[in-house]
């Protein structure tokens, strides 16, 4: 019969569920600082942004992606020889009124990847009768933009920039130009979650155990 008064074995310290307690704590506040640098680019993107559109010289529009930060959101033009497709999207004009907007992926030549326009916004998917020609306006990210797990598995493209037209093709009401001011940064909400994930964690590991070196 064992005795009640014999002093209990010492519980021994769970080694390995500490150490992977520690790893996942360790990782989560990494990615928490990870997140509060790229708030920080952001920011400076932001800023670039803004100054790109306060800008009204042209500059050369890009054909080819990847395109530069420094072109985003600055005064370019194209000529469109042929509209070959038409992309309507949801949008709305520059008085906020609904619509779709008509982008039109042109042809600029024998060869190359032409350029994406977009000439107004209509009330329906009719593309609108367009046959090409000028156009001027302000380069803005194209509607085909890679999501995050594509870029976090290293398969996202190169996104293609697009034009918008300053003047709307015939029948067309002019597209509402995005904001330098629209462009995400939520990269603090996503800092102070994974603290607050790693805060967690920690406190539970603590509580459990308490728990089980509990005489």
């Amino acid at each position: 019969m064992t005795d009640p008064a014999a002093p209990q074995p010492a519980m021994r310290w769970p080694l390995v569920p500490t150490l992977l307690v520690a790893i996942a704590v360790a990782a989560m506040v990494g990615l928490g600082i990870w997140q509060l640098q790229r708030k920080a680019d952001k920011e400076a993107l932001i800023t670039l942004y803004q100054r790109n559109m306060a800008m009204s010289a042209l500059v050369t529009y890009p054909k080819l992606p990847p395109v530069p930060d420094a072109m985003l959101y600055r005064k370019s033009s194209v000529v469109c020889l042929e509209p070959i497709r038409w992309d309507p999207r949801s949008g709305a004009d520059r008085r906020g009124r609904a619509g779709f907007r008509m982008i039109a992926d042109c042809l600029t030549g024998a060869e190359g990847p032409g350029v994406l326009v977009d000439v107004g916004i209509g009330d329906d998917f009719t593309p609108p009768e367009w046959p090409g020609g000028t156009v001027q306006g302000t380069i803005v990210p194209g509607p085909e933009q890679p999501t995050m797990i594509e870029r976090l598995a290293g398969k996202a493209a190169p996104a293609r920039a697009m034009l918008i037209a300053d003047i709307p093709a015939a029948g067309l009401r002019a597209s509402a130009v995005p904001s330098a001011d629209d462009t995400p940064n939520n990269h603090l909400a996503y800092a102070v979650q994974w603290f607050l994930f790693a805060a967690a964690a920690l406190l539970i590991y603590i509580l459990a155990l308490r728990r089980r070196l509990r005489p």
